[in-house]
C-alpha cells in the first residue's frame, strides 16, 4: 500500500521515530493486554518477564500469555525493520503463531470449526468463508484515504469475523498497530484503564457491525506524548 505523505493530528509519517516510540513501550502495550484479559500483572512483573526471568506468585500460563504477546511484538518490529510487513494472511498467521502458543485450541493457522463471543447473540462468519472475508477486508481497507481509519478497520474486522480460535481482539490490534508502524505512524495501545468501556462498547460493535463508536474509542487511546514527540 502506497505511504502517506499527508499528516494525522499534525503528524507526519516518520517510521523511524514511530518504531523507536512503540519499542520503548512494549512493556506498557504487553501489560495492557493482559490486564484487558484478566490477567493482573504489576508493569515491573510484565518488564520482569519479558527480560527472561519467571516470577512467582501466579500461574505459569498466565506468565506464557505475557511472555507470547512480548515475543510477538519483537517479531512484529523485525518485519517491519526488513520491510516485510503487510495486512495479510501470511503475516496475520505468522504472528499468530508466536502470540498463542501453548494457548489456543490451534495457532498460527485460521480457525477450522464455529465459534461463539461470550455476552452477544452475534455468532462470526463460517469458518470456510474466512480466507475470502480477510481478502475483504484488506480490499476495505484500502478505501480508506485516513492511515488510523484503515488501520482501525483492520482491528475490528479482524475481532468481528474471529478468524482464530482465540486471541482475535489482541492479534486484531497487533494487526493494526504493524499497520500504523508500517507506515510511520505511532501504535495505538488500549489502557487497561479503560477496559470497561472498551469492553461495553466492543458488545455494541459486535451486535451492530457499526464501527464509528469504537472508531473514536480507539482512536482517544492514542497517546498525546507520541503525539507531541511526531510533531517536533
Amino acid at each position: 500500500m502506497k505511504k502517506p505523505t499527508d499528516k494525522h493530528w499534525g503528524m507526519p509519517p516518520n517510521q523511524a521515530k514511530a518504531l523507536m516510540l512503540a519499542q520503548r513501550d512494549v512493556s506498557v502495550f504487553v501489560y495492557d493486554a493482559v490486564q484487558l484479559e484478566g490477567i493482573n500483572f504489576t508493569l515491573p512483573e510484565v518488564q520482569t518477564l519479558l527480560q527472561g526471568i519467571t516470577i512467582g506468585g501466579h500461574k505459569l500460563s498466565d506468565q506464557q500469555i505475557a511472555v507470547n504477546q512480548g515475543e510477538a511484538w519483537k517479531e512484529l518490529f523485525k518485519l517491519l525493520k526488513a520491510g516485510e510487513f503487510e495486512v495479510s494472511q501470511a503475516c496475520a498467521r505468522q504472528l499468530h503463531a508466536i502470540a498463542v502458543k501453548e494457548e489456543a485450541l490451534e495457532w498460527g493457522r485460521f480457525r477450522t470449526g464455529d465459534i461463539l463471543i461470550a455476552g452477544t447473540e452475534y455468532e462470526p462468519p463460517n469458518a470456510s468463508a474466512l480466507p475470502a472475508l480477510f481478502d475483504q477486508m484488506v480490499e476495505n481497507m484500502a478505501a480508506y484515504k485516513d492511515v488510523y481509519d484503515q488501520a482501525i478497520h483492520v482491528f475490528l474486522t479482524m475481532a468481528r469475523n474471529q478468524f482464530f480460535y482465540d486471541v482475535n481482539k489482541r492479534m486484531g490490534r497487533l494487526m493494526m498497530n504493524g499497520h500504523l508502524l508500517s507506515m510511520g505512524f505511532p501504535a495505538i495501545n488500549v489502557p487497561a484503564t479503560r477496559q470497561l468501556e472498551f469492553n461495553q462498547l466492543m458488545l455494541w460493535f459486535y451486535e451492530s457491525g457499526d464501527m464509528s463508536e469504537m472508531n473514536q474509542f480507539m482512536r482517544s487511546c492514542l497517546n498525546p506524548k507520541a503525539i507531541r514527540i511526531m510533531r517536533e
